[in-house]
């Protein structure tokens, strides 16, 4: 799948995974030229295939889920629960470099696929494991997903919505894409330990320890004793300069003039200089004693002109702040093209658009060009061929439903 000129071109990677951590991880490879064989099962293949069309995700003819974390692989219908699948699954991981899994262990068991089960058969291989809630204690069964043990469990849905109002859904996947990017970092860090030990390893994360990861500031501040505030209220928050404002057309903005040093040059820039000498906001502690009334002096003051304004006049007076951008300002951010994160994509017969790269970028390394994610067990008998079966045992393979021949759509 690729020219040969990336870094892990020659590195064959084989994607056991279904749905988003697991193939992710694979799909950053990809990107840098590994070759991806993708098993999906018979039938329907990798469930991820539908997600595009699964309410409350974007609406779209063109399955840009599948595309976004399958480009750039080959895939194969391969019935791993088949005894005749298993002479394929032998050969294949004795091919890849490097295995990804994402079955809870009593599956992984059942499939012949744990580390145990595989490493024999190939020594230098780097048997890649993703789990929900990790692969020991009283949970690893249980399946996870992105919501359940990245957001849920870990408290961040706790308190990425404000108090006295219900936990609502994030995008699907920001915890599934965090924990791709740590699954990929440990492959890489096996495969630079493989480079002088000559050994394959076995290495794991999961979305529960990317959780607690991603709100780690917070978690390692209760570890330790820390006093935890209330629920986020914008109206009385903590502190009145690290706080979202709505402007006069609806729309809002992060300020986070949070330092000390920032007070007096904030109140001058939003015409506000009689703040600094307000007794109930003179040094940082009463600012944050006062906070309430302070958001009561700024909400009427940032409500009273646009975006635009306010934009200008923070901009220029150097106030650190955000805008909450909209989904026609994302997707145009021109930040997003200027630094390669969101990337032209060619498909054949369809019109011009784009896709998301992979958040890894190496100077002077070029990706792989995206190509079009398989479809279903497209490359099957390619894939076969490449591993040394001759047509009869093809033929044998298929007849007896172990793998099954391209010939559906699912894309």
């Amino acid at each position: 799948m690729t020219d040969g000129d990336q870094i892990f071109s020659g590195l064959k990677v084989l994607d056991l995974a279904s749905f988003i951590a697991g193939p992710a991880a694979a799909t950053i490879l990809a990107d840098f030229g590994a070759d991806v064989v993708k098993v999906e099962p018979p039938g329907t293949g990798d469930p991820y295939r539908f997600f595009s069309t699964t309410p409350p995700n974007p609406v779209s003819d063109f399955n840009y889920a599948w595309q976004l974390t399958n480009r750039n692989k080959r895939s194969i219908a391969l019935d791993l629960k088949s005894s005749g699948a298993k002479e394929v699954l032998l050969r294949l991981v004795r091919w890849a470099d490097v295995v990804v899994v994402n079955f809870p262990p009593r599956v992984k068991a059942s499939l012949g696929v744990t580390y145990e089960a595989l490493a024999p058969l190939n020594p230098r291989l780097i048997y890649a494991d993703v789990t929900g809630y990790g692969s020991e204690g009283p949970e690893a069964d249980t399946p996870g997903f992105d919501v359940t043990a990245f957001w849920a469990r870990t408290g961040l849905m706790q308190v990425t919505h404000d108090a006295g109002s219900p936990p609502t859904l994030p995008i699907p996947g920001i915890g599934d894409h965090a924990t791709a990017t740590a699954l990929y970092a440990a492959i890489v860090t096996a495969l630079y330990a493989r480079a002088s030990s000559g050994k394959g390893s076995h290495v794991s994360t999961s979305l529960i320890a990317n959780g607690i990861w991603a709100a780690g500031t917070w978690v390692e501040g209760g570890l330790n004793g820390g006093h935890f505030f209330p629920q986020h209220d914008r109206k009385s928050p903590p502190n009145a300069l690290l706080n979202p404002y709505q402007t006069s057309d609806n729309r809002w903005l992060l300020l986070v003039a949070a330092q000390r040093k920032d007070w007096p040059g904030f109140a001058k820039a939003i015409g506000m200089p009689q703040l600094i000498e307000d007794p109930r906001f003179s040094d940082e502690h009463l600012r944050a004693a006062n906070a309430a009334q302070l958001v009561d002096v700024l909400d009427p003051l940032f409500a009273g002109q646009t975006l635009a304004h306010w934009k200008n006049v923070l901009s220029t007076n150097r106030v650190i702040f955000g805008v909450v951008q909209v989904a026609t300002e994302i997707i145009n951010d021109p930040q997003l093209v200027a630094n390669e994160i969101v990337i032209p994509l060619d498909l054949p017969g369809k019109p011009a658009t784009r896709t998301v790269s992979s958040p890894v970028q190496i100077l002077g390394s070029p990706k792989v060009k995206p190509t079009v994610a398989p479809q279903l067990g497209e490359h099957g008998a390619g894939i076969l061929k490449d591993l040394g079966f001759d047509a009869t045992e093809i033929a044998r393979l298929n007849d007896a439903g172990a793998v099954t021949p391209f010939g559906g759509s699912h894309d």
